[in-house]
């Protein structure tokens, strides 16, 4: 079959991956400063689904004190219950599995819990009642008593009744931060601001899995108090709230699910598994087709090209979510691929592929995109076509008024959500509009191996060096 001819590029979103390119002006410290106080910056969806909102204290001292507000909604404005997490933190060597991470230990002195209703108070009693050595947690029809304070765990009398909530905080044996400078937009006015953002490890999407498991990405990364992106309604609020006060955030309107247009990676994105990549994908409301491309890196900036895949194919009408509420499902139906290996380690990885299973047998070269449609997919990158993907949607406006694509959060074990059971509960990071409806884009940004030329004979990128140990973890993870 004749390849398909280039897909055209607007300008903005080949600036902003041109940027994130470039390291979109990241800095990352080793190891990282956490003195002082980060919180979230909006409403959190955790695997569950959970509804949530975090401020965490770091001391000097190395002690913590982190304050978790969960909601019974989406927008985070109908509390639920705060918990209270005293420890301490102690951060190790730099991670040998997610490079650009701090690994650290904590131990965890004290957790207590707030309700913020009689219903909240009734239903997890119910849960913590049933487990062992916590049956008289609390006395059945005992009534709500506003701000009391309930301990869940205390390391002196060694009682832990927190596992009935799903709690645990593996999430601080990964720790990451991040510095970067935001343009300051005021008239008469230029420069720029600085922002601080700390990215915790990732919570596991099966609910059985989440209490040992040890992250190897991130979540949605909180940010400093005192060195956020502005304006952000949401962190103040944050801020000043406390286990018995808990925020409630700004009322924000519904949008539409409007998919039509162009939608481009914020940052360098990191998931389980060792993957960096960043993602552009472009969605045809007309005839609901859909195009994506996904450029993976050996680094957490994304400086380091190691492949990029190409694929197509047609989605549903969307629906309202009856397990998430604000989101959209929908399914997407992928009957096309190409890949392109950008350095030689991908390129020997697949070359010695199992022949028939990935492409052309032994034709591999960097920078040459080659349709792996015929062989249904390639088995060394876990890709199989054509096949369903059962997909959660939600579009939002940040404070800059930007359109925000939230797509499903990917299962934590790499495998695909391919039946309706295993559609995600939770987003990943989200993806910015860069165009909208037009069909047709201005210009065609090759990303051709350094040394050859695209077919308009302009020279294209040219990748880092990997190193062997990062390719040897990577052929294990994928091929387990």
């Amino acid at each position: 079959a004749a390849a398909e001819p280039p897909l055209r590029w607007e300008p903005r979103c080949r600036q902003q991956l041109r940027h994130l390119r470039d390291g979109g002006g990241i800095a990352a410290r080793l190891p990282p400063r956490l003195e002082g106080r980060w919180v979230s910056t909006g409403c959190e969806v955790r695997p569950g689904p959970e509804f949530l909102t975090r401020s965490y204290l770091f001391y000097a001292n190395r002690l913590f004190k982190a304050l978790q507000f969960y909601y019974w909604d989406p927008s985070c404005r109908d509390p639920s219950y705060s918990l209270v997490i005293k420890g301490k933190l102690r951060l190790r060597q730099a991670s040998w599995i997610t490079r650009g991470a701090t690994e650290a230990d904590y131990h965890l002195h004290k957790v207590g819990i707030v309700f913020h209703s009689q219903k909240a108070m009734r239903e997890v009693a119910s849960w913590i009642n049933t487990t062992a050595g916590c049956g008289g947690f609390l006395r059945p029809g005992r009534s709500w008593a506003p701000g009391a304070l309930y301990e869940l765990l205390s390391a002196k009398s060694e009682r832990d009744c927190t596992p009935a909530l799903g709690f645990a905080m593996h999430e601080l044996s990964l720790v990451r931060v991040e510095t970067r400078y935001q343009p300051v937009a005021r008239p008469q006015q230029s420069g720029s601001r600085l922002v601080e953002e700390l990215y915790l490890g990732d919570i596991h999407t099966e609910w059985g899995e989440r209490l040992h498991y040890r992250p190897t990405g991130y979540q949605r990364p909180m940010q400093s108090a005192v060195h956020h992106v502005h304006p952000c309604p949401a962190c103040g609020i944050i801020y000043r709230a406390d286990e018995h006060h808990p925020p409630v955030l700004p009322v924000q309107a519904q949008l539409p699910m409007q998919l039509s247009g162009s939608w481009v990676s914020t940052h360098c994105e990191v998931r389980p598994a060792v993957l960096f990549l960043t993602r552009y994908f472009i969605f045809h409301g007309n005839n609901h087709t859909w195009e994506g491309y996904y450029y993976h890196y050996s680094d957490p900036l994304c400086k380091q090209p190691t492949f990029t895949i190409y694929a197509s194919g047609h989605y549903t009408q969307g629906i309202p979510s009856s397990k998430v509420r604000g989101g959209t499902e929908l399914a997407f139906r992928v009957t096309q691929a190409r890949v392109t290996p950008m350095d030689q380690v991908t390129v020997t990885m697949l070359n010695s592929s199992e022949p028939g299973s990935c492409g052309l047998t032994s034709s591999w070269s960097a920078g040459v995109e080659q349709d792996i449609t015929p062989t249904n997919g390639c088995l060394a990158l876990g890709i199989s076509l054509p096949h369903t993907e059962y997909e959660l949607f939600k579009t939002e406006h940040d404070a800059q008024e930007r359109s925000l694509l939230y797509i499903g959060e990917r299962p934590t074990d790499g495998s695909s959500p391919d039946s309706p059971a295993k559609r995600p509960t939770s987003y990943q990071a989200p993806l910015v509009q860069c165009a909208g409806a037009p069909e047709e884009f201005s210009n065609y940004l090759s990303l051709k191996y350094s040394g050859k030329k695209d077919a308009n004979g302009n020279e294209a990128l040219k990748p880092l060096p990997v190193a062997f140990l990062l390719f040897v973890a990577l052929v294990f993870l994928r091929w387990d």
